[in-house]
């Protein structure tokens, strides 16, 4: 009987495996450390995406961010690795933003400070070409961070004015009778109040985070998806405005009590998608448009 021969383990092989070893252990030492600073931050972050529903979409933000690094591991394991030593002061400027923010109960700012950290661990142990790989993933982390209280209030109070004026001078072309001051309009058997819950801000967060999304797998080029991105801020205002104009007809010509139900429950999802209807719309429209351009100048 011949004798049985071990494969042989090259050098080179070796020094691979224990590459990839210590790889693997690298990154589990850098997940504990990164656990222990976040222990008392992160687990209020994920409360408030299931109790705020501003903040809702916060669930699907690092689920995609995974889902775009596990797509592109092929081209982003050809990247050659070259640690910088500036990867050192970007993670001392993210952990001087959670010592700030712990210290003074800034939850913004400690919750922010855990990107700004996992950009300077990949520029110190990759390098800048990594770091521009993951821009887009390690940017639109930044949209799972519910944004501070005071520019909050300064986002949705200009929108409870948008929503009431647009939804007021539609009902008034279509010949209801409104008097406004402000976010309250008042009708000949209701008065509609544009509180903060339907100053459209929710649907705005939700439609900007979608919009990111869409643009980045169906556009290859950076001015669309920037539209995309910009194009979620006029839409939840009309789309919010709409809203507002259906509510008072349908309270003036039929009935207001189930107006004002329909307004604090199906109208928001009916909102969001109209919403997401002009957004598809406005992106088919850019995508027939530049064929059209790609012809003409041929």
């Amino acid at each position: 009987m011949p004798p049985i021969h071990e494969p042989i383990q090259t050098p080179a092989n070796g020094v691979e495996r224990l590459a990839s070893r210590s790889g693997w252990v690298q990154a589990g030492v850098l997940a504990l450390f990164l656990w222990y600073l976040y222990r008392d931050i992160l687990p209020p972050l994920v409360r408030d995406w299931s109790e705020d529903p501003n903040f809702s979409h916060g669930f699907l933000v690092p689920a995609f961010s995974a889902f775009l690094i596990w797509q592109g591991r092929k081209r982003l394991a050809t990247i050659p690795v070259q640690p910088s030593w500036f990867g050192l002061a970007v993670i001392a400027g993210g952990l001087a933003m959670l010592i700030v923010g712990v210290l003074g109960v800034e939850l913004f700012l400690s919750r922010s400070s855990l990107v700004v950290l996992l950009a300077g661990l990949v520029l110190f142990f990759q390098g800048w070409k990594m770091l521009r790989a993951l821009l887009f993933p390690w940017g639109f982390l930044l949209l799972a961070i519910p944004i501070p209280a005071i520019l909050f209030n300064q986002i949705t109070i200009p929108l409870q004015f948008l929503a009431s004026q647009l939804g007021s001078s539609v009902m008034e072309l279509l010949g209801v009778p409104v008097l406004r001051q402000g976010n309250i309009i008042q009708l000949t058997s209701m008065v509609l109040e544009v509180a903060e819950a339907c100053s459209g801000i929710r649907s705005l967060m939700s439609l900007a985070a979608v919009a990111l999304i869409y643009g980045y797998f169906l556009e290859s080029r950076f001015l669309p998806r920037f539209l995309l991105a910009v194009s979620a801020v006029p839409i939840a205002v009309v789309a919010n405005g709409l809203r507002v104009a259906g509510t008072g007809i349908l309270g003036y010509y039929w009935n207001p009590a189930a107006a004002e139900g329909f307004f604090h429950t199906f109208s928001g999802w009916i909102v969001f998608v109209i919403s997401l209807l002009m957004l598809f719309s406005l992106q088919a429209l850019m995508h027939v448009s530049w064929k059209r351009g790609k012809r003409g100048s041929k």
